[in-house]
This record gives structure tokens, C-alpha cells and sequence, in this order.
């Protein structure tokens, strides 16, 4: 059986820059540590934005600019980079919350053998659940997981709250 590990958006401006939190902070460590010893395939996603961010659908609802390509808030925060050093990933530019590429790219690895889906990252509330609900959309029949002690959301309220809607829609959480 395959293992796949979703790192969702752990990028600098998530964690401590332009739309930081004290929450996503505190996941960086138990982050690493999932990384680490994880034993699977690992895909890493980067919310992209560009220049013109707030000229964007998304930019005028969300008017902070945040993960312009090239910049230091689209990195990785440094501690995940870390982690990931000597592990084989695969990286996804996203241009919205979720990636319609991460099915095809899960597959393809997959073939015909049975696989799992883990979640971590960054937003819980926004992308992490664009994400996992993909997911579950394209593989109906696979066990997809979210790490909650993994994910922070952009409040409590709002990280519970997409905790409470995937459990609703048959996603592991943890």
C-alpha cells in the first residue's frame, strides 16, 4: 500500500509573515516531525500569487497581498525545509485554494496499487479543506486523513469549523 503526504501552503507568509498566525507558528514543530518520519510520497504545495494579486478575483475579497512567486513569503517556511531535506517531493504551484493537479499527479504515482492520503499545512479553514475535499471527491473510495495537530486555521473557529465539515464529508481527522 502507497502513502501519500499533502504539505499544504507552509509558506513563510502563512506562518509569520503577511497572514501569520500564533496558531500556524505552533504547528511547525509537530509539522517537521510528520515529515521526518514519514515513510510515503510526499507532495508539497505553494499558493502562488503575482504582482497583480490585488487586481485578482481573490485579491479584492482578500486584500492582503501574500506568496508572490520569488518572494520570501511564498518560501517555505525554513524549519519545513529542513525536514524535507534528503526526502524525494514533488512541488505544485496552485494559483487558488486548491490544486485540480494533485489527483492526476496521485494517480499516476499510485497505478493500480491501494494508497492513503494524509493532509497537513496551512490554511486549514481555506486551503487544507479545498484540498482534502478535492481529494475525496476524485478517490471516493480511499481513506483520506487530516493531521489536525498538523494544521492551523486562519481562526480557532474557522480551523474547528473545517475540522467538523471534512469529518461531514468522511475525511479522517486525527
Amino acid at each position: 500500500m502507497k502513502h501519500f503526504l499533502i504539505v499544504v501552503d507552509i509558506q513563510n507568509d502563512f506562518v509569520d509573515g503577511a497572514l501569520g498566525t500564533k496558531e500556524a507558528e505552533k504547528i511547525i514543530v509537530p509539522a517537521c516531525e510528520k515529515i521526518k518520519s514519514f515513510d510515503g510520497e510526499i507532495f508539497v504545495t505553494y499558493d502562488t500569487h503575482f504582482e497583480d494579486y490585488l487586481t485578482t478575483a481573490e485579491g479584492k475579497k482578500l486584500p492582503v497581498t501574500h506568496c508572490v512567486k520569488g518572494t520570501d513569503g511564498w518560501r517555505l517556511n525554513p524549519e519545513i525545509e529542513k525536514a524535507l531535506n534528503g526526502k524525494s517531493y514533488t512541488e505544485i504551484e496552485k494559483l487558488t485554494f486548491g490544486s485540480t493537479r494533485l489527483p492526476e499527479l496521485i494517480k499516476k504515482s499510485a497505478g493500480e496499487e491501494d494508497f492513503d492520503i494524509t493532509l497537513i499545512g496551512l490554511c486549514t479553514d481555506i486551503c487544507v479543506v479545498s484540498n482534502a475535499l478535492i481529494l475525496k471527491a476524485n478517490f471516493y473510495d480511499k481513506n483520506i486523513i487530516v493531521d489536525k495537530a498538523c494544521c492551523a486555521g486562519v481562526t480557532v473557529d474557522s480551523h474547528n469549523a473545517a475540522l467538523t465539515t471534512m469529518q461531514m464529508c468522511q475525511i479522517e481527522v486525527v
